[in-house]
């Protein structure tokens, strides 16, 4: 089958988490034997920050952990018939201008034979859903949600059995546990500063545990502040600044613990949809404890797979005994690579996109045939 993927960026994971999940999923429809092309715009905002900061040597570790991907470069206005020649299945994320969404869209309703969905991934749905409705999807055969909140959003729209859920998954072929565990020291966070959505959960579930616990604490991402920076400075913090994707299982493998602090958005009005890291964390078997946070939909064993932290308090008791207890640690990060392995790889994700993309054409055909 042929597959196109329009993306923000494959190439650039600079405060782009959806580009981790992309890379994993292509990767393993590529190996199975699909044809996959993945496009995305010029002058991509998260690839333009990435070679500002990096410059070429930024994308050097993608290159080569993901050697068989690469993606290509449209211009502003590009026509996408060319793009799309050819295709069984178009999947369009929303990081993408209104324009091209309706392009192909229109594309889809002029007759097009390929099958078209639409990928959410964030919470603008709730958070800013003007955004959301300058998307003409009108011609879309289906959305795919990452949780099953974001999916009730869009029922709630009008799209009552042609939305599915499609959860983010890891990658387990570059996210596991080291072959050999060296020795690991203090806790690390993975994650970008972002737009205020949880400064405070920050300080509160892993800047003062993580001193009360006598933790050294090392902090990956990008879009700090200098205010964020002297709050990470003032806690005794250690800022690195951006790490790409692909370097992060060998970051987690020095660490004794993390720590998921999830944005305020998915533990209140889209509760139970974790973050990427938290599927590449456990993948990585690197034992974690959550900040207050609903798995809602149950895809995790909490208290078993990953330990979860109700107040500032309880999350430097969790914190201080990883630090003393070895036993613990192990039996953590073989449970969470235990569930990751069983239900949550880009495999078992790619099971259910070809899954979702029968149904689509088999509705299609139907649909077709009563029109005809």
């Amino acid at each position: 089958m042929r597959i196109v993927y329009f993306t923000h960026s494959l190439a650039s994971c600079w405060n782009h988490g959806n580009a981790h999940f992309l890379r994993g999923v292509l990767d393993e429809l590529a190996e199975r034997g699909h044809d996959v092309r993945a496009f995305e715009p010029e002058n991509a905002w998260s690839l333009s920050n990435l070679l500002a900061d990096h410059g070429p040597e930024g994308l050097a570790a993608y290159r080569e952990k993901y050697p068989r991907l690469s993606s290509t470069v449209y211009a502003a206005g590009a026509d996408p018939a060319e793009m799309v020649d050819g295709a069984d299945l178009v999947i369009v994320h929303e990081w993408n201008e209104p324009e091209l969404v309706a392009a192909v869209g229109a594309l889809r309703k002029s007759g097009a034979p390929f099958h078209l969905l639409f990928h959410d991934t964030h919470h603008r749905a709730v958070s800013a859903p003007e955004e959301m409705q300058r998307f003409d999807l009108s011609a879309y055969d289906g959305v795919l949600a990452f949780g099953e909140t974001l999916s009730e959003v869009y029922r709630g729209w009008g799209w009552e059995g042609r939305v599915w859920t499609w959860h983010e998954a890891a990658d387990i072929r570059r996210f596991h546990p080291p072959e050999t565990d060296a020795d690991r020291q203090g806790l690390v966070w993975i994650g970008n500063w972002g737009d205020g959505e949880r400064t405070e959960e920050l300080e509160r579930f892993l800047f003062a545990p993580a001193r009360a616990a006598g933790l050294p604490l090392d902090i990956y991402g990008v879009r700090y502040p200098q205010e964020a920076k002297d709050t990470l400075a003032r806690y005794g913090a250690t800022y690195h600044g951006w790490a790409p994707n692909a370097r992060a299982p060998e970051i987690f493998a020095q660490a004794l613990a993390t720590v998921h602090v999830p944005r305020r958005y998915y533990t209140t009005i889209l509760p139970g949809i974790p973050t990427i890291r938290v599927f590449e964390a456990l993948a990585c078997g690197i034992p974690l404890v959550a900040a207050p946070w609903e798995d809602a939909e149950h895809l995790f064993r909490p208290g078993t797979d990953y330990l979860v932290a109700r107040d500032r308090e309880e999350m430097e008791r969790h914190l201080k005994a990883l630090a003393a207890d070895p036993a613990l640690r192990v039996s953590l990060a073989a449970s969470g690579l235990e569930t990751i392995r069983a239900r949550h790889t880009c495999a078992h994700r790619v099971d259910e996109l070809l899954g979702i993309a029968a149904q689509v054409a088999g509705r299609t055909d139907k649909d077709m045939r009563k029109t005809a």
